[in-house]
């Protein structure tokens, strides 16, 4: 009922279609496109987490394996890429049968000629999700890796992961965590987020710095020149519908921005925990819907 409720109000309908691409293949086809024609790249999340149905496990490989065989067939492969949450692929039921279909769905998009970054998720699933991370890179390489600056772990993990092709997308981080595992205050995230990029710079693999923060973007693009970096050697990542003039900055200054698109027809639980998991949240999304920008 709510959900129908936000979906028929113009105002909280403009919240979904801006962040969401839609609930289907094709919508998220559609906005791919548009984003790749406005000169971004693009990673596809088909939303869904939590599984604890096998079967339902096995219909998320299959959305996968069904949008992965559309981006190939509409000749995005070479700029749209797919995110996948462990979790949805049964990760709480068994960490065998979550590494089994995410193999699956790399080899879908091997195949067709693009690859995955496996996201990340609450602390409680840090270690498995790497643990599947390296089995899966043993095969694609390629194979992308999340890690969130408010865990005190990350820097640790950067220094581990930053080795010759490498994907690493370094994001502060979105759930509500202990004080025992994470940083929590704002400053303490940035100084950690600015440790953990020196690390990924000076490394040797593709860092993927995923951050609307300003004061980050103005920091990292200085690092970048610091290093010795390229702008092709570094991508800035985005969540849809989230700043769109700063996307557009970037890609006019040549940066390679990769922006975030959710779609399915779990968008209203994404949206909605996105909005409960802290405060912070539901008013960076107010923020982003007021301003545009």
């Amino acid at each position: 009922m709510i959900r129908r409720a936000v979906t028929a109000a113009a105002p909280t309908r403009a919240v979904v279609d801006r962040f969401v691409a839609g609930e289907t293949t094709a919508d998220a086809l559609r906005v791919a496109t548009e984003l790749v024609g406005a000169g971004c790249r693009v990673t596809l999340d088909h939303l869904g987490e939590d599984v604890t149905v096998p079967a339902e496990a096995a219909l998320t490989v299959d959305a996968y394996t069904e949008l992965l065989g559309a981006l190939a067939d509409a000749g995005l492969a070479d700029r749209v890429e797919v995110s996948l949450k462990l979790s949805s692929l049964g990760q709480a039921l068994d960490e065998e049968l979550a590494a089994g279909n995410a193999a699956r769905i790399c080899a879908a998009a091997h195949a067709a000629g693009t690859t995955v970054t496996l996201d990340a998720e609450d602390h409680t699933t840090t270690d498995s999700t790497l643990r599947v991370l390296a089995r899966l890179r043993e095969r694609w390489p390629s194979v992308g890796a999340v890690l969130q600056a408010y865990l005190r772990r990350s820097e640790d993990d950067c220094r581990a992961l930053a080795g010759p092709g490498s994907r690493v997308r370094l994001c502060k981080g979105a759930y509500a965590e202990p004080d025992v595992v994470a940083f929590s205050t704002a400053a303490e995230i940035r100084d950690n987020f600015m440790r953990c990029a020196e690390v990924l710079l000076t490394g040797r693999g593709y860092p993927m710095f995923a951050t609307h923060d300003p004061v980050l973007i103005a920091l990292v693009t200085d690092r970048i020149r610091a290093a010795g970096r390229g702008v092709g050697e570094v991508e800035f990542q985005m969540l849809h519908g989230v700043r769109p003039d700063e996307q557009r900055r970037l890609v006019d200054t040549g940066h390679i921005v990769r922006i975030y698109v959710p779609y399915g027809t779990q968008w209203y639980g994404y949206l909605m925990r996105r909005l409960a998991e802290r405060p912070a949240n539901a008013a960076f999304f107010l923020r982003a819907l007021i301003g545009r920008r």
